[in-house]
């Protein structure tokens, strides 16, 4: 916030003599010490005189919203989100009808929770009209006026509720908070998938999501988006284990909550707009995981590398550790070996293609195929260890194999 791209940035807006204060996530951050990430700046000047301040000051302005009211600044491949004070008129889910104000309290009481309807001025004075500070250093996330009525004009704030709780919260949720989000669940299914989707996986993302998925499950939430979300401490453990072995990847903690198979798996990707490459991964994961077990040995452990694939690999083994440190004790030297060997194994080539095969005077056609695959099945059950010169005078033994006759068509003697 006192980089010199956001001191740019607001050199400009102010160069008119107007007031422009920081607003939203990076007061929030700023205030208990988090790293700031994305900056969003309020002011009173409407967004054509946005604009103008910003392109005099020779810095690129994308006008990303001006019927609500905010355009981007981009000074040094850094965005700088401007949005010009408003009110609500009129609420419809995501949307909402505005109009422009420089009342900057009514601009704060449109906002969703206390902790983020701080602004801090340039000066680094902080404006705290319905005291989010106290609530950020009490860990309590609480709705801005009447819960129910901010839940009404977003449903989506439902989920930001507990995703925020999650991130900031301590100890039980707001009750007031809790009490109106358990009342308008069943409003939860007028979202679009690609919001409950983003939302979620935000969620999953947080430092310890499955006591407050928990918290969804007992309270009837999930049960209106993700019912099949009941495997929470699979979920706990997952995120529990070693960071240095299992960095945050919210996919796989999706799968570690998941109780289904892989068609089901499957099914939850595309209820939730996942892309093909993810539903892919997380049915594979589940057709795969029940039974799971670490290989007994390096060859079999290369072999099943080789079949899955080392990202697979190891989705399924923190999945099985995650799951064996439920109630029991896990040999965790053995499933962290996994892992280390999986992340320096590089996927070995065949030794033959298809252009040998024909070399050994094999007919273009599905043979090429069949016997490729028997080289190939003989070349991994060596360990892969075989040479081309050893893998080709394979090849050429089984390519002099003659095929079975075909049956004689000619008709039988009466």
């Amino acid at each position: 916030m006192t980089a010199p791209e956001t001191r740019a940035v607001i050199a400009a807006l102010t160069a008119r003599g107007a007031e422009v204060r920081f607003v939203g996530g990076c007061v929030r951050d700023a205030a208990i010490g988090r790293p700031v990430t994305d900056i969003d700046i309020a002011t009173h000047d409407l967004p054509e005189t946005v604009i103008a301040l910003l392109e005099a000051a020779h810095l690129k302005v994308v006008p990303t919203g001006i019927k609500h009211g905010t355009v981007t600044a981009v000074v040094k491949g850094h965005p700088f989100e401007i949005t010009t004070l408003r009110r609500d008129v009129e609420t419809f889910g995501r949307h909402a009808r505005v109009e422009f104000t420089d009342d900057w309290a009514a601009d704060a009481a449109r906002r969703d929770f206390t902790m983020n309807a701080m602004f801090l001025g340039v000066d680094g004075r902080l404006h705290d009209p319905f005291g989010g500070l106290a609530d950020l250093e009490a860990g309590r996330v609480r709705f801005v006026g009447d819960a129910r009525q901010r839940i009404k004009e977003d449903v989506l704030r439902l989920l930001r509720f507990f995703r925020f709780h999650a991130r900031y919260g301590r100890g039980a949720p707001d009750p007031d908070g809790l009490a109106a989000c358990r009342e308008l669940a069943p409003l939860l299914p007028t979202l679009s998938a690609e919001r409950v989707r983003d939302e979620t996986l935000k969620l999953l993302g947080a430092a310890a999501p499955a006591d407050v998925l928990r918290l969804m499950a007992r309270e009837g939430i999930l049960a209106h988006y993700l019912p099949e979300a009941r495997s929470f401490d699979r979920l706990a453990s997952l995120t529990a284990l070693p960071p240095e072995q299992s960095a945050p990847d919210r996919l796989r903690r999706l799968a570690g909550v998941l109780d289904v198979d892989g068609a089901g798996a499957r099914a939850i990707g595309t209820r939730l707009r996942l892309s093909n490459v993810e539903i892919k991964r997380l049915g594979a994961v589940f057709e795969h995981l029940p039974g799971f077990a670490l290989p007994s040995d390096g060859p079999a452990q290369r072999r099943l590398l080789y079949a899955l694939g080392a990202g697979l690999f190891g989705d399924l083994v923190l999945l099985a550790w995650a799951g064996a440190r439920v109630g029991t004790s896990a040999d965790d030297a053995a499933f962290a070996r996994a892992l280390d060997d999986a992340a320096s194994w590089q996927r070995p080539s065949l030794p033959v293609k298809g252009p040998d095969v024909i070399a050994a005077g094999v007919k273009r056609g599905p043979r090429v195929g069949q016997l490729l695959k028997r080289v190939e099945d003989w070349w991994i059950e060596g360990d892969f260890r075989a040479t081309r010169a050893e893998a080709l005078a394979h090849l050429r033994a089984l390519a002099g194999d003659k095929p079975a006759k075909k049956p004689s068509r000619r008709k039988k003697p009466k």
